[in-house]
C-alpha cells in the first residue's frame, strides 16, 4: 500500500508542476527557446480546463492511487482541492476559473511579448 500512497504524492507533484510551466514556463523561453513547443500547449490545456469547469485527468488519477492507499479522496479539481484555499477561502466557482484561465493568459503574453521584443533587439 505505501506504493500507492507515492504514486499518489508523485501524481500530485507532477500536476503541480504541470500548473507552475503553464504560468511561468514562458520565462523557461528566455533561456530554451525550444521549449515553446512545449509551453504552447501546456498554458491552452490549462486554459481550456478552466474555462470548460473540465477536470483534469491527472486528479482522478491522483484519488486512484490515494484510494487504493487507504487514504482519503476529494471530489472537484486540483485547483479547488491544493491552489484556492491558499489563495481564495471560498469554493471554485466559473467566475474564479475564468479569472484563473485569464490570468494564464494575461501573464503569458506579457512574457511573450517580453521575448519577441528582446529578439527584435537583438536582431537590429
Amino acid at each position: 500500500m505505501p506504493w500507492y500512497q507515492l504514486l499518489a504524492d508523485m501524481v500530485l507533484l507532477a500536476h503541480l508542476v504541470f500548473i507552475v510551466f503553464a504560468l511561468l514556463g514562458g520565462l523557461l523561453l528566455l533561456r530554451w527557446p525550444r521549449l515553446i513547443w512545449l509551453h504552447i500547449p501546456a498554458m491552452m490545456w490549462t486554459v481550456f480546463i478552466e474555462v470548460t469547469s473540465w477536470v483534469c485527468p491527472l486528479t482522478p488519477l491522483e484519488n486512484y492511487f490515494r484510494e487504493l492507499a487507504g487514504g482519503n479522496v476529494y471530489q472537484g479539481d486540483f485547483v479547488a482541492r491544493y491552489l484556492l484555499p491558499l489563495l481564495y477561502p471560498a469554493g471554485l466557482t466559473p467566475a474564479i476559473q475564468l479569472l484563473l484561465a485569464g490570468m494564464v493568459i494575461v501573464f503569458n503574453a506579457i512574457i511573450y511579448t517580453v521575448i519577441i521584443r528582446l529578439r527584435k533587439r537583438k536582431k537590429g
